[in-house]
């Protein structure tokens, strides 16, 4: 499913006026009745319920304008309450308005300080608040007189729908400054907007739907909108139905590359999961004196012995038999638990220039990128790095901080600069395609902030991409899948206790949903 920036949905409206010739009017009248629909499903009858319209001087306003129209009609008492001078409004919102002061006089200024008296006696009785104060277009902070009537409609136990969008969210980021409406339920229009999906403006969009206002599919599935929201339906049709005539080989090669001392339990469950997500066949490939404690727990998966540095990790000597590895694998991923010392990054870079299959890039292989992204460039291979936001952090630069303030931004912008699919974990998921997609995962839980958790999602893309999907196809649905996997675990067990063990385990109970297709 696509997601909007405000400007993509502006442009989009723009288009549905311009070209498709519907009339902003309308399309506020369907967002109106959208809504009072969404009322009528949390109230039941509306008949005689109070209810408060906070409307704006935008097309915003104008949507709250046609919610208090037709819930008027429906038999309800509703105070609207206006936040603007009538020649600041909008020409289809001021049409709205001249109906509806045709309809009825409660209708009132709330523009300075005593306006706000008569709020509070209107917020002690109501049953619902509509917030259409601002939409999409906002950015930035509140102003003082706002705030202090958000903070009074979150002080209220009235339930409160937002219209498009909560007051004081912005639509492209989700971030809040000061005060912001606090919603029970958002009904937003035609998409999602990407400020309704990252935190922290989910948290106050409460429940989220999706209404149809009538603008054009083809503007809404347009290949142009980078921004999509993983979702199912997108993930399924990846994953394929098993073949009757099929073997190992059908299915693929995955080979790990990683381990040292005091750090096999990452490539053992990296190399696991990537068994249980479906390859054929798997080889975790590490310094020759760790085998045994990794063959001991995992029968499943090869094991390749490599020559060894004093401190237990992959020496350089290694490099020839990497190479032969590399020949007969579908996918390879170096990182898990190869720990960081000097050799790590002729290691990687030897890997990138050697390997003609996909290359996953995880954990301590992205710490020897640290400082030489260069190596990314000038190869023919597809490389899929998997970053938490510390790795991130130090492969740009920049601050956790900063990483976590501009996720999409700095995400998108990595991937385009140096030609990789990436993968920015953490609470919703960032994946940013080479050419400026971005896919944002919003399953899980923080039950999986827990060690092993990201070496599982290594396995889980490498095994997808071991089965043939593109790299970026199996990057999306790993992160998804990982995601429902957690869910799925939580039910169970709860989320407090969950280790990465247990999302291996539950790997195939997941995927079997998929095979009934």
């Amino acid at each position: 499913m696509k997601i909007l920036r405000a400007r993509e949905m502006k442009e989009i409206d723009a288009k549905t006026i311009n070209e498709y010739g519907i009339p902003g009017i309308v399309l506020m009248e369907n967002a109106g009745i959208r809504t009072v629909e969404a009322i009528e499903d949390i109230l039941g009858n509306t008949h005689n319920k109070r209810v408060i319209v906070l409307a704006g001087k935008g097309n915003n306003g104008g949507d709250g304008l046609v919610v208090a129209r037709h819930l008027l009609n429906s038999g309800a008492i509703v105070d609207t309450f206006l936040m603007a001078e009538v020649q600041e409004m909008t020409a289809d919102s001021l049409n709205n308005y001249q109906v509806l002061c045709k309809m009825t006089e409660q209708i009132f200024p709330l523009r300075q300080e005593n306006d706000l008296d008569k709020l509070m006696v209107s917020l002690l009785s109501c049953d619902i608040i509509v917030d259409a104060m601002y939409g999409i277009g906002f950015a930035g902070r509140l102003n003082d007189f706002d705030a202090r009537i958000a903070k009074m409609v979150n002080w209220t136990k009235a339930v409160v729908v937002a219209v498009d969008i909560p007051s004081g969210v912005e639509a492209d980021t989700g971030k809040v400054y000061g005060e912001a409406i606090m919603a029970s339920h958002t009904v937003t229009f035609a998409l999602p907007k990407i400020g309704l999906v990252l935190e922290p403006g989910k948290d106050y969009a409460g429940t989220l739907s999706v209404a149809d206002i009538s603008i054009p599919r083809h503007l809404l599935e347009d290949s142009g909108l980078p921004n999509n929201l993983i979702n199912d339906k997108m993930v399924r049709p990846l994953i394929k139905t098993r073949e009757a005539e099929s073997h190992k080989g059908t299915y693929g090669h995955a080979l790990f590359i990683g381990g040292s001392l005091g750090l096999t339990g990452a490539i053992s469950m990296a190399s696991y999961a990537a068994l249980r997500s479906g390859a054929g066949l798997v080889t975790a490939a590490l310094p020759e004196s760790l085998l045994t404690k990794v063959e001991s727990g995992l029968l499943e998966v090869m094991t390749a012995p490599l020559p060894e540095t004093q401190c237990l990790s992959i020496a350089l000597e290694a490099l020839p038999a990497i190479e032969n590895l590399l020949g007969t694998a579908s996918v390879c991923a170096i990182g898990p638990g190869m720990s960081t010392y000097p050799e790590a990054n002729a290691i990687l870079r030897f890997v990138l220039e050697r390997a003609g299959i996909p290359v996953v890039i995880d954990a301590d292989g992205l710490n020897a990128l640290q400082g030489d992204s260069s190596i990314l460039c000038d190869r023919q291979i597809p490389v899929v790095l998997t970053p938490h936001p510390g790795e991130m952090a130090r492969l740009t630069g920049k601050s956790i901080a900063e990483i976590q303030a501009n996720r999409i931004e700095t995400a998108c912008n990595y991937a385009r600069q140096w030609g990789v699919t990436l993968v920015l974990k953490g609470n919703k998921t960032v994946i940013a395609s080479s050419t400026g997609e971005i896919y944002i995962n919003i399953n899980g839980n923080p039950g999986m902030a827990t060690a092993g958790s990201g070496d599982v999602l290594c396995g889980i893309i490498s095994g997808l991409i071991a089965q043939g999907l593109k790299p970026q196809d199996a990057a999306v649905a790993g992160v998804y899948l990982h995601g429902r996997i957690g869910d799925y675990v939580a039910e169970i067990i709860g989320q407090r206790g969950m280790i990465a063990g247990d999302l291996i385990d539950y790997i195939p109970a997941v995927l079997k949903d998929y095979e009934q297709d």
